[in-house]
């Protein structure tokens, strides 16, 4: 299968695809990984990727898909993402703000805990207005997060909106205080993937 029709899978698609070993967690970390690295520089919806963790993980999810009777989570070897207010061990959390740049937590959120439990892959945090108090994704640690399919907008995409079409990653958290990830969809991306199913530009 191509890597972008990897990317392009539901959750529950791929899910289902890994445990029939028609995909390997490895083939899909790779095509998130590399999906990231062609469309990121342009859209900068990733602040931080964690690619070696994910690979590691994805590795010893096909370490566990041989084994005879091993207990797999609903979420085997499916790629996620976390929004930059979300807490998670080891990986820096900025929240947004110059306050917090240098944020390392030690203990994942609730969330992301379960998400790893159920079998998911973290693959990076994404990016976040200060404290997710704004419509508009733009900070003063990372700058601003441009639409995927209209790049010279910031506003209608957003860091789980606008990091979906940019990696495709199947599972992205999105917590939200200011209507920034509600607006998004409704505004731009849902209505641009109902129209079609191209990828965005890579130029």
């Amino acid at each position: 299968m191509a890597s972008d029709e990897l990317c392009w899978l539901s959750a529950t698609d791929l899910a289902a695809l890994i445990r029939r070993r028609k995909v390997s967690p490895v083939e899909v970390v790779d095509a998130v990984l590399e999906r990231i690295e062609r469309l990121n520089p342009q859209l900068n919806a990733y602040v931080t990727v964690t690619a070696d963790e994910a690979r590691r993980a994805a590795k010893q999810a096909e370490r566990e898909l041989a084994r005879r009777r091993a207990a797999l989570g609903p979420l085997h070897g499916v790629p996620f993402s976390v929004k930059d207010l979300v807490i998670t061990k080891g990986v820096r959390t900025t929240f947004g703000t110059p306050l917090h740049a240098d944020n390392v937590p030690t203990e994942d959120a609730p969330m992301v805990a379960r998400l790893k439990a159920a079998g998911g892959i973290m693959m990076g945090k994404t990016n976040t207005p200060a404290f997710g108090w704004l419509g508009a994704t733009h900070n003063l640690v990372f700058g601003e997060t441009r639409n995927p399919w209209r790049r010279d907008r910031t506003r209608p995409s957003r860091r789980s909106c606008c990091g979906r079409p940019a990696s495709r990653c199947s599972w992205s958290s999105g917590p939200t205080s200011g209507g920034s990830t509600g607006m998004p969809p409704r505004r731009s991306t849902r209505r641009t993937i109902a129209r079609s199913r191209a990828s965005p530009p890579a130029t």
